[in-house]
């Protein structure tokens, strides 16, 4: 019996806790009102999930190595991503790395899928299907599969969404499950055993470290304005090269990212405070934000309100923000 679930979310928080087998945390970079939907699919060795969101955005997660996750744009007519910098087109398939630290930004509205198996699954299915193993490399690398096998692979994941959604029924059947877990696995072998692969310059892995240096520093001072020579004290990078680095992997630079965090932690704050127990004034000047008319202002134009609608937001809307369960225990709806 297959597990599945899809859900609709007009808010960054809850949407980054449901994307599965990563600790993800999403920074909407465009204005205007975000809207997201995500469905997972679990089929027993697979995991695939598939979203759709409204606005461009920067994803930085981390994960544990106990998953090895594809990642593909779904529609052939959709801007190109950048993932740890290696920019991903439609038809293309990045393969994440075994390195922990990852950043995935878009420039639009994104359409994107995923599926998984286990670093051992995988390796075993390689030596079944194609006589070799295929295994995770340190970094991320990308891959431009046949077009059959790409044509071939983003069918199958548009078709078990249509199950998903439209014919769950169909799903409770163990032979259904197991027929489609199967085809999962041969599509993605197939994607990554015939295709042409570009691996990571060493300036690219260079560049990798730093933004994992650049994040140890970010988790160290999120509730303050940082200065450029600290960062660069921090990740041992020259001035240039942090902004290269930055431009590449996150479509801004260092001061602008580390801005943009304290501002979605700050609206995080005020949707999960009491407009009884708290003011703006104190959650803004927690955060680093001191010229609070110039705050308020820059807040409006980049979430669509103001800080005060924000805090004043009923609280059973900031309720679900409240805690941040582990995204691979999220439940899901038990199809059949």
């Amino acid at each position: 019996m297959a597990l599945a679930a899809t859900s609709i979310f007009n808010d960054p928080y809850p949407y980054q806790r449901a994307i599965r087998a990563a600790e993800v945390e999403a920074f909407v970079t465009g204005q205007g009102s975000f809207h997201a939907e995500l469905t997972r699919i679990d089929l027993g060795r697979v995991w695939m999930q598939r979203a759709r969101e409204s606005l461009p955005r920067v994803l930085h997660y981390t994960t544990n190595g106990s998953r090895a996750p594809i990642i593909f744009l779904i529609d052939s007519d959709q801007s190109p991503m950048r993932h740890s910098g290696v920019r991903v087109a439609p038809g293309e398939v990045i393969i994440d790395g075994a390195a922990p630290e990852h950043h995935n930004r878009t420039e639009g509205a994104c359409h994107w899928g995923a599926m998984s198996l286990t670093p051992e699954d995988l390796a075993a299915a390689g030596r079944t299907l194609v006589g070799r193993e295929l295994t995770a490399t340190p970094v991320a690398r990308l891959v431009r599969p046949e077009p059959g096998a790409m044509s071939r692979l983003l069918a199958l994941h548009a078709e078990a969404e249509r199950l998903a959604k439209s014919e769950p029924d169909r799903l409770e059947h163990p032979e259904m499950t197991k027929a489609l877990e199967q085809s999962f696995v041969h599509a993605m072998v197939a994607c990554l055993s015939e295709g042409t692969y570009s691996e990571m310059t060493s300036g690219g892995r260079h560049h990798a470290a730093i933004m994992a240096r650049l994040e140890e520093f970010v988790a160290a001072n999120q509730d303050r304005p940082v200065y450029l020579a600290e960062i660069c004290t921090a990740t041992g990078a020259s001035e240039r090269t942090l902004r290269t680095c930055c431009q590449e992997h996150l479509g801004m630079g260092p001061i602008r990212y580390l801005w943009l965090r304290r501002m979605h932690l700050t609206r995080r704050a005020l949707l999960q405070a009491s407009a009884a127990a708290a003011t703006v004034t104190a959650i803004a000047t927690d955060h680093g934000f001191w010229e609070l008319g110039r705050f308020a202002s820059e807040y409006r134009a980049l979430f669509g309100e103001t800080p005060i609608a924000s805090l004043r937001r009923p609280a059973s809307e900031p309720e679900e923000l409240a805690h941040d369960p582990d995204p691979l225990a999220l439940p899901f709806a038990v199809i059949g």
